[in-house]
């Protein structure tokens, strides 16, 4: 028997639930392209976005996913024969490093964990042992969203001054933007890069890069430099060449729809939100995970991320797991990828994401485990709902 019919409710990392309010705005005519009205957009959507950037530098937008942000991140700073230093945590961060490497870039992973976040001492010792600079900048993401891990980008910075390096400081933001503390500023952050469809509400298709004064310095000599991704190109006073070309109009009216509701909302009310959800979901699983057939893929609860939770079933089918909750329940969760494929499910409780949401959420993944007689400690949804309550 299915449950499903009804409102479909995405609880995977990426894409995730669009507002209706974003939805509604993407409802309209396409615009002529330096029409004040789509000038004015552009500029506004740039300026915003330095309000969650938490940014003074400059920032641009592509019409591209997370990886196309990746991309446009270091071709405006490095140069081929560059080295880099990628600390690893899961999948993205090697998946950026990959793409630097495609691309002519010397790339040296910081081996870690799938388990574990990235443990800044480490990072301080490479760096101390590159006497020479050789290293011209530091990759890392702040979530990776394949491991459910969140690094501590203060903690990376602090291990960067502390070696005196004067290495480039790149932060993938992308499933963490909107969902948690991001300082750019403050972490003195060179470059971060995010993306629409996570934290930030709207569909997949615009990426965004943020740069600040040493990252503008970096691209006036860099030599990897193309044509579309090209900061100084987007920098012209031309709005046509804010894009490159023609503006992603439509993206551009969600998005515009979604920042809206982020700053009357507030982006620490927003952090909050995520918080609380985060931790109400790991009292599920903690529950849950007392049966042995699931546990959590972080082994520490502060190196959880607030926006996605990775469960392990070492010992079950997952897809009995997340076809049930698809197809009975109608909830669609994250499976497992890279390391964790077919040994995980992944709950995401990031963006368009309210109490409901996650009760509904959880209560899926409950049902699945009754319905498919899988050992799990009873109560994790009464958990959640005890959390959620001592934080409302």
């Amino acid at each position: 028997m299915s449950l499903a019919n009804g409102r479909p409710l995405l609880a995977m990392p990426g894409p995730t639930n669009i507002p209706d309010r974003v939805l509604q705005a993407m409802m309209r005519p396409a615009e002529e392209l330096s029409s004040d009205s789509i000038v004015s957009l552009t500029e506004t959507v740039l300026s915003d976005l330095k309000r969650v950037f938490r940014t003074d530098g400059e920032t641009f937008v592509y019409a591209a996913n997370g990886h196309g942000g990746w991309e446009a991140a270091f071709t405006n700073v490095l140069s081929r024969g560059d080295r880099v230093l990628v600390l690893e945590s899961g999948r993205f961060a090697i998946g950026w490093g990959e793409m630097a490497r495609f691309m002519g870039v010397d790339v040296e992973m910081l081996p870690g964990s799938w388990r574990r976040a990235v443990d800044p001492a480490a990072v301080e010792a490479r760096l101390r042992s590159d006497t020479q600079h050789k290293i011209k900048a530091v990759m890392v993401v702040q979530i990776d969203t394949a491991a459910g891990i969140v690094n501590d980008i203060p903690a990376i910075r602090r291990a960067i001054d502390s070696a005196g390096h004067p290495a480039l400081f790149m932060v993938d933001a992308i499933a963490s933007l909107g969902c948690m503390e991001f300082e750019m500023d403050a972490w003195r952050i060179d470059v971060g890069v995010s993306a629409s469809q996570k934290g930030l509400m709207s569909s997949p298709g615009l990426a965004f890069v943020a740069a600040n004064e040493r990252a503008l310095a970096a691209h006036r000599r860099a030599d990897l430099r193309t044509g579309y991704w090209d900061w100084s190109g987007r920098m012209n006073v031309l709005a046509y060449m804010k894009h490159c070309g023609t503006a992603p109009e439509h993206l551009l009216f969600g998005q515009r729809a979604a920042l809206d509701m982020i700053f009357e909302e507030g982006l620490e009310a927003i952090w909050r939100r995520h918080a609380a959800l985060a931790r109400a979901t790991h009292a599920a699983v903690e529950l849950w995970s007392s049966g042995q057939a699931l546990t959590f893929g972080v082994t520490e609860g502060s190196e959880r991320a607030p926006s996605v939770t990775a469960v392990l079933t070492p010992n079950v089918d997952v897809s009995v797991i997340t076809a049930f909750a698809r197809d009975v329940c109608g909830v669609t969760l994250g499976l497992g990828i890279g390391d964790y494929h077919g040994k995980a499910f992944r709950i995401a409780h990031m963006g368009h994401f309210n109490a409901a949401a996650l009760i509904g959420a959880l209560g899926a993944v409950e049902m699945a485990l009754q319905a498919k007689e899988i050992p799990h400690g009873s109560g994790g949804v009464a958990a959640a709902i005890a959390s959620l309550a001592a934080a409302a």
